[in-house]
């Protein structure tokens, strides 16, 4: 009986996980097929709507693009959840790759980083790659929710048997009600602003199964008005 549940209940997030996905895809897709069909008819022979038009177009087919990322990483990552990474990676070094890469962005968001690293290198077992999505995307999500003219703290620190890597921002927060669903699939805490700033709704589920395959914790603390703090906990070497 027990076997029967589980069965059912992964058959039904798997009919769910499609439902959402051809949804999510389905949206740009008629945007895209409404555009066409506006530029070889009423804006045919409209320069500045023709502009506009396409300048939609490529809004759209880039929001697809990066769905379908998601999906192809998110796939991936599924199938190795249960191998255990083997390789060492210097957490200090990997940190200072992410805020390097993202410094440009929140200068033009009108934000920047503040980067604490331990005096002493911290090195973890893991997946070089899997772990720099993690803290990418983590810190990528703190710059698109925090307010103008605030900063992005990226912290690491040893606490016993644990590595920690604290990520927070000074946004909106999140009300406690929504905290528990923020690492499902396509879980947004607000559909329309997630889409506006690029949103797959994919990035958390993803970070939570690198995580999960690190013999790791994702925490998540927030306070309305005050901002978010996502921390990734993992086992020190």
């Amino acid at each position: 009986l027990h076997d029967l549940t589980v069965a059912r209940k992964t058959e039904q997030m798997r009919v769910d996980f499609i439902a959402n996905a051809s949804h999510e895809l389905r949206t740009p897709l008629a945007i895209l097929v409404g555009s066409i069909e506006t530029l070889l008819g009423p804006a045919s022979g409209d320069v500045k709507a023709q502009a506009r038009f396409l300048d939609i177009m490529q809004a759209q087919s880039s929001r697809m693009s990066h769905l379908i990322d998601d999906l192809l990483s998110l796939s991936q990552i599924e199938m190795e959840e249960h191998t255990r990474p083997s390789k060492q990676v210097n957490l200090n070094e990997l940190l200072d790759s992410v805020t390097h890469m993202l410094t440009s962005k929140a200068a033009d968001l009108g934000k920047r980083i503040d980067l604490d690293l331990s005096l002493d290198p911290i090195t973890v077992i893991g997946e070089p790659d899997q772990l720099f999505q993690v803290f990418t995307n983590l810190t990528d999500n703190a710059l698109k929710y925090g307010r103008e003219q605030t900063s992005v703290a990226v912290k690491l620190k040893l606490l016993g048997n644990d590595v920690h890597v604290s990520i927070a921002d000074q946004g909106e927060g999140i009300s406690p009600e929504h905290l528990p669903r923020l690492t499902e699939r396509f879980y947004r805490v607000d559909t329309n602003r997630s889409r506006e700033i690029g949103g797959t709704g994919l990035g958390l589920a993803i970070v939570k199964h690198i995580v999960s395959r690190h013999r790791g914790q994702l925490e998540i603390d927030s306070v309305v008005g005050k901002g978010s703090i996502f921390t990734v906990k993992l086992p020190k070497i």
